[in-house]
Formats: C-alpha cells, structure tokens, sequence
C-alpha cells in the first residue's frame, strides 16, 4: 500500500527542493505581465508635479471641473508648506496695545474690520491674548470692566508647523488665529484658519465684500474712503478729484502696484497722485481694500521686511 502524501503545510516556508504549483506561477506571471503592460501604456505619475499635470490635462479633457481641479492642487501643495509660508508677518501685524484708551482701541477695530486682534503689553513681541471685537463692545457698555478679563488665551505655534497639522488644530480646538513664533521664541506672525483654507480653495469673500453694491469706494467714519484694489481709477478720480491716469490701466491696484513696482502688503502705505493709500487688507497675491486719503507732506516708509 503506497504511503500516504502530506498535506502541504499552510505558512511553511518554501525549502530547495520543493516545487512550487504550476498554476499558481502561471497566475502570477499572467498579473505581473498585465500590470506591466498597463503601467506602459499608461504610466501612472511619478511624482507630485506628475500629478499636479495629470489633473491640468483632466481638466483640459473636461473629467473635472476648473475649481475641483484648483482645489486638489492646493491640497496637494499644501502638504508641503508651514506655517511660516503663510502667515502675516509681525512687522505688518495689526495688534493692540492692552494700555491704550478705549477710542484708541475701538479705532484700530473700525479702520482693519478684523473679528479678532492679538493683544500685547509693553512691546509688541509680548502678546498676552487674544481679544474679540465683539468683546470690545462689552467695554462700551461698562467701562468699569477690565479689558485683560475679556482676553482670551493665545495659541503659539513653530514656524515649521506644516499646515496640515495646523489646520487639524484649528479645526479640534476651535481656534482660528495663532501666533506664530520663530526658533528662539520671538513673535515671527500670525497666521488664521482662513489664511490656510485659502490655500486649498482660494480666495474667501468676507464681511469687507459687497458683490451687489455697484462702487467701489466708500466713506469711512473719519471721513477717509475705503477703495477696492479693483476699483476703477476714474472711480477714483471722480471721487477724489485727481488726475490719475486713466487708459494704461484697468484697476487703481494696478497703478498703485506699478508705481511702487511691486504689490503692497498690509500695513503698507504709499503716495500716488496726491494720494496717499494704505493697505487694509491682502490676499492671494493683491491688494482687496486700501485705506485712501489726500497726501500731506512726505510718504511714510515702508515696513521692514519679515
């Protein structure tokens, strides 16, 4: 009676000797050949500027549409950046002082229009907090309150926080503004939930848009206009009586960009055709709002640079 044969066991590692099933290197051979004919004839991309070109040409071929495609690509490059790549710099931060008078305070909220402001005592590198706008109401109302009561705690972060995690952050804490500081723990910026957002889905309107009013300069409490970086310039000329030339460009963020010869960042001020324009607010790449005013004696210097 012939001996019985063993069951191959499952797991055992394969000895010299042993010979594999036939079928099974067939199938193999048979998967390894498809997928190679597969990857040559259509490669898949290599790298992440590979993919970055794929999604162009999907777009191109209509498979997605223009702001999917915007959107993975700020996806896909915001895997790459740090806090330190977005944020404001201190130099052009908006901050207050937790010792200035109340009208002081509540001017600095009216003319940048922002919902919260880092608070500092004695220099500005020193933030003790973060004040709401809305809280400074509640000053208004009862002087006898304490402003640092109404401070809320500061988020600190390193400037090699990749956005990712940032905005993971922001999202689990309910943050949205932090501190930015650099490798010996000085302030470098600040940097908000909307400055990350905006690097996946680009620009974010905001409370300073008005898409339905058909100008672009208002007046302010001061008496000051409020102009939009793409506001025409006879807009502008009309408004403010000047001269400012009209047909080689389209927008006064355009002039004011070639006169200074590169964009204005916030907290910037220049002087153009007897008028002085400072930055309120920038994004993406331009200037959204200037604070506009007639010039009067020499341009103030620009900021530093971060």
């Amino acid at each position: 009676m012939a001996p019985p044969v063993s069951e191959p066991q499952p797991g055992r590692p394969a000895r010299a000797g042993d010979k594999a099933a036939p079928h099974a290197d067939k199938a193999g051979d048979r998967r390894s050949l498809f997928e190679r004919v597969v990857e040559f004839l259509s490669p898949g991309p290599d790298s992440k500027d590979e993919l970055i070109e794929t999604l162009a040409d999907a777009e191109l071929r209509e498979l997605i549409e223009p702001e999917s495609r915007i959107m993975l690509e700020g996806v896909l490059r915001m895997a790459d950046m740090t806090a330190g790549d977005v944020m404001v710099a201190a130099p052009r931060m908006d901050l207050l002082d937790i010792g200035a008078p109340y009208d002081e305070l509540l001017e600095v909220v009216i003319d940048t229009g922002h919902s919260r402001f880092p608070v500092y005592d004695g220099e500005r590198d020193n933030v003790i907090g973060i004040l709401m706008a809305k809280d400074l109401l509640k000053l208004h109302r009862a002087p006898e309150l304490n402003l640092r009561a109404l401070l809320r705690p500061a988020v600190f972060v390193p400037e090699t926080k990749g956005l990712n995690e940032l905005l993971r952050d922001f999202r689990s804490n309910r943050n949205h503004l932090a501190i930015v500081i650099d490798e010996f723990g000085k302030t470098a910026g600040l940097i908000t939930i909307e400055d990350v957002l905006e690097e996946i889905v680009g620009e974010i309107e905001d409370e300073f848009d008005d898409k339905d009013h058909a100008s672009g300069v208002f007046t302010l409490a001061d008496g000051s206009q409020r102009v939009a970086g793409d506001a025409g310039i006879a807009e502008v000329n009309a408004v403010f009586d000047t001269t400012l030339p009209e047909d080689d460009f389209d927008t006064i963020g355009g002039l004011v960009a070639h006169e200074l010869g590169r964009v204005m960042r916030r907290g910037e001020t220049v002087d153009v055709g007897g008028l002085r324009f400072a930055v309120m607010l920038a994004r993406g790449g331009a200037v959204r709002w200037f604070k506009v005013t007639r010039a009067d004696g020499p341009p103030p210097a620009s900021p530093p640079e971060a």
